[in-house]
């Protein structure tokens, strides 16, 4: 297991995933090397903002644990970007960061 794997994993027993990227990512002129989720500092009113979110654009969540858009927009918050931001992200790192919002999930119970 490599050190970043490592990290991860122990981030995300902490509630905390921090994402580095391997080439920086730039989107609308900012350069972003990392980015950290804290998943812990989300509320249940986050919760439900999202889904809110989503009901207004049609699109219904029944688990959060395999709604991709719903991992997305909750890892956004988490990290306290607009959903924006992490949709431009490249897909290999898209999918590790919602990966960690949905192992949250998981974690938590839900």
């Amino acid at each position: 297991m490599n050190e970043q794997s490592k990290s991860a994993l122990t981030n995300k027993r902490d509630g905390v995933y921090v994402h580095t990227f391997e080439k920086p990512f730039e989107y609308e002129e900012k350069q972003y090397t990392d980015m950290v989720f804290d998943f812990n500092k989300l509320t249940g009113r986050d919760m439900l903002d999202i889904e809110a979110e989503m009901q207004a654009q049609q699109d219904y969540v029944i688990a959060p644990e395999i709604s991709r858009n719903f991992q997305a927009k909750m890892a956004a918050k988490a990290g306290k970007i607009g959903s924006d931001v992490l949709e431009q992200t490249p897909m290999k790192d898209f999918n590790r960061i919602t990966n960690a919002a949905r192992d949250f999930l998981i974690s938590t119970g839900y």
